[in-house]
């Protein structure tokens, strides 16, 4: 296959990934994705990063069966723990891209005063934004706080509801995240509750969206390396690790069709 034509792989723990992918058709109509959520794993915030990386590592060669022409991370988690990892071991093979980098440069361009991070234990922990955003953005007050309930509410379809609210209430209502001038969605989930996190702030806080800002870094590596798809799209692939109507649900909303959704068992 021409190497323009080939699909975009993209993966995540779960449905958070999804946002990603929705984003990229919008910014990329014209390409196919081949989309994997690692729902027998999920969720990855509470892995080690030895565990993560392994995941990570066979993921990748699972796209790579299916001939990508890049694999993008779409999990904060993953990105912050085996990006490296992927890069040295795949990246003479295919482009690799991960969600937490363009974010990074998003932000450092735009000088906030105090910017915050919530994300998963395994992301917070690693200080992967603090490290990153004090290096380009050094007068930048950054906070962060581990939110891990918000990812397995999220996979159960606790979302714009009462539990939701309290969960979220809870959370953003720490001493840390106060006065803030941007709010860091340091998981692909939470766009999914994106406007309940504005709505808490009273719509004062600026709260980024990953999603949009990795689709348009995407489309500019392609266009650097001439790989814009110029023939058809073709069908997007579906693939979780073990199945949920959840996912599927989900997958139907951001994608408005009937997707082709397979369960690959990758782990035997």
């Amino acid at each position: 296959m021409e190497a323009r034509n080939r699909p975009i792989g993209v993966f995540d723990s779960g449905v958070g990934g999804l946002t990603v992918a929705h984003a990229i058709r919008q910014t990329l109509p014209g390409e196919r994705i081949i989309y994997f959520g690692d729902t027998a794993h999920l969720p990855y915030g509470d892995k080690s990063e030895e565990a993560i990386r392994s995941y990570s590592r066979r993921i990748t060669e699972f796209l790579i069966g299916y001939d990508a022409k890049l694999v993008l991370i779409a999990c904060n988690s993953a990105s912050a723990s085996a990006y490296e990892s992927l890069l040295e071991e795949f990246g003479d093979r295919i482009l690799i891209l991960d969600v937490i980098n363009p974010v990074v440069e998003y932000v450092s361009a735009r000088n906030y005063g105090k910017l915050g991070v919530i994300g998963t234990k395994r992301t917070i922990s690693s200080g992967t934004y603090e490290k990153k955003i004090h290096q380009a953005a050094p007068s930048t007050s950054v906070v962060s706080l581990a939110t891990p309930l918000l990812v397995p509410m999220i996979e159960e379809g606790f979302i714009f509801d009462d539990i939701s609210n309290a969960i979220i209430r809870t959370y953003l209502s720490d001493s840390r995240l106060q006065q803030l001038n941007a709010l860091i969605l340091g998981c692909t989930h939470y766009p999914i509750i994106r406007n309940q996190i504005s709505k808490f702030f009273n719509f004062d806080v600026e709260v980024v969206d990953s999603a949009r800002i990795v689709a348009s870094r995407l489309k500019e590596t392609l266009i650097r390396h001439d790989l814009v798809n110029t023939g058809g799209t073709g069908e997007d692939l579906f693939f979780v690790s073990d199945y949920t109507e959840y996912f599927e649900k989900i997958a139907r909303m951001f994608f408005e069709s009937t997707i082709n959704l397979q369960k690959a068992d990758i782990w035997s």
